[in-house]
């Protein structure tokens, strides 16, 4: 049809509307940068009066910040939200997962945007050089200028294209409250940057106002370059994409995670019972009754002990801390979901590595065996020596990753899972055992544990119940969209 005739159908309503709002987000853009320029100006020319607010501010929040140490200490948690060390990866993961989902122009859009943030942040600071409050009772401390805030900046970035990409995989109820979740974190950064004295009140004005100008230029781009390929301009209430909404969400084709919650959660729960009882059981016997050999192999490892040796061993311990196994479950469940669009594998991970914490928590306090009497050369721990808490936390999660991964990769190379399954295990063990931390027969109630748990949750949480490829969950997730497009019509 030509235009004519569309205006005949539609009347001219729509596009009124399109001009109104087009008017509209030009005006607010258009005031976001007015607002951005004329604070640069107050800030590079030291207007009295904007000055004499910040400081006010500044001196405030200082006193109440650094009255206590757990306000501090929240502040700090807080602020880590907007900084570099977490949005980098966070917006790394989340591209990759959009790549994984084939969704590349939002993806290469999070980076574009992103990347921007990373330079605007810097030039400006050189530009204005303005240096950092100094305050009274200094609580934390910033490398570089002040003007302006890039936590502020970039926060107000990040978490606002992660919002304008993600939107159409909320249901409608719930993007109100999702965008302001994103609004509150932002703001709370921006407010901890204040509180802990490493930027003024118009820093933190400053960075919010050019993160909306920044996001307002590239989403418009980013308008251009669907218009420009043929798709129809969405409303901003809808995201950026609206049409990848099937694709974003985590789970499009799942039913229930776990037919009668209630009681598979009982089931569970008695599983970890007997676990703890099994650990008692030959912690309490090993503890009482110590082996010649439990001892003699420790000691035996402490002569090959070379300063080179102890480095690899600390590198090989750390492979099993806290920190380490946090971080890859982390990284590997949001993969899972993109991959294979089901909770119940990432639900299988995550309670197997919240079952081995507890149950290594409980079972050493409830044993409290000695740790092997030699030089230890991670000094003195808080736990007791059964179970290894490294190594059973190394186990279950590279054996339940193993267990996840070789059900639905059909491909030769994923037999790396189980190797690294028994390859990761063997060398934090031996590790902690050259170290002096644990006896062998601490690395067995490891393997105790993580048998008997996964044991547990195999049979109750059943992780593989419905396996499938990356490419078969990608087409059932597409044939669940085409029918509930359908079931209107039946």
């Amino acid at each position: 049809m030509d235009d004519t005739r569309v205006v005949e159908r539609t009347g001219w309503a729509p596009v009124r509307h399109f001009a109104e709002r087009s008017v509209l987000g030009l005006v607010a853009v258009l005031a976001v940068g007015l607002g951005f320029g004329v604070l640069l100006l107050l800030v590079r020319f030291h207007w009295g009066p904007l000055q004499d607010l910040d400081r006010s501010v500044a001196d405030g929040l200082n006193r109440w910040a650094s009255g206590s140490e757990t306000v501090v200490t929240v502040l700090q948690q807080i602020s880590s939200a907007g900084g570099r060390g977490f949005m980098i990866p966070l917006v790394a993961l989340l591209v990759l997962m959009l790549i994984i989902r084939r969704r590349p122009r939002p993806a290469l859009y999070l980076v574009v945007t992103g990347a921007g943030a990373l330079i605007l942040d810097p030039s400006l600071k050189a530009l204005v050089g303005r240096l950092r409050p100094v305050v009274e009772v200094p609580v934390a401390q910033a490398p570089g200028n002040s003007f302006p805030s890039g936590h502020a900046l970039g926060s107000m970035v990040v978490y606002g294209m992660i919002v304008l990409v993600f939107l159409p995989a909320v249901r409608r109820r719930w993007r109100p409250f999702f965008i302001g979740a994103a609004a509150v974190l932002v703001a709370a950064i921006g407010f901890t940057r204040i509180a802990l004295g490493v930027h003024f009140l118009s820093d933190v004005l400053a960075g919010w106002l050019l993160g909306v100008a920044w996001i307002s230029a590239t989403a418009y781009a980013f308008r251009m370059w669907r218009r420009e390929a043929g798709h129809t301009d969405p409303q901003l209430t809808d995201g950026l994409e609206p049409e990848a909404g099937p694709d974003l969400r985590l789970a499009p084709a799942e039913g229930p995670v776990l037919p009668h919650p209630w009681a598979k959660a009982a089931e569970i729960l008695v599983g970890w019972v007997f676990v703890f009882g099994l650990l008692y059981l030959v912690g309490y016997t090993v503890t009482r009754w110590t082996p010649g050999f439990d001892t003699g192999f420790v000691e035996w490892l402490q002569t090959f002990r070379t300063e080179r040796l102890d480095k690899w061993s600390w590198a090989w311990s750390k492979a099993g801390d806290t920190h380490a196994i946090l971080f890859i479950s982390l990284i590997f469940c949001p993969l899972a979901l993109a991959l294979w669009r089901q909770w119940r594998p990432v639900l299988f991970l995550v309670l197997t590595m919240v079952g081995e914490l507890t149950l290594f928590l409980c079972a050493a306090a409830a044993v409290g065996r000695p740790r092997p009497p030699v030089e230890q050369l991670d000094g003195q721990m808080p736990t007791s020596s059964f179970p290894s808490g490294h190594i059973a936390a190394t186990m279950c999660l590279w054996a339940a990753i193993a267990i996840i991964t070789m059900a639905r990769i059909r491909q030769p190379w994923r037999w790396i899972f189980p190797a690294l399954a028994v390859i990761m295990p063997l060398g934090v063990a031996l590790s902690r055992m050259y170290r002096g931390m644990h006896h062998p027969t601490d690395m067995l109630g490891a393997a105790i544990l993580t048998t008997a748990w996964l044991t547990v949750l195999w049979f109750t949480i059943r992780p593989n119940a419905h396996p499938a490829s990356a490419t078969e969950a990608a087409s059932e997730a597409v044939a669940a969209t085409d029918s509930d497009r359908l079931e209107p019509a039946r």
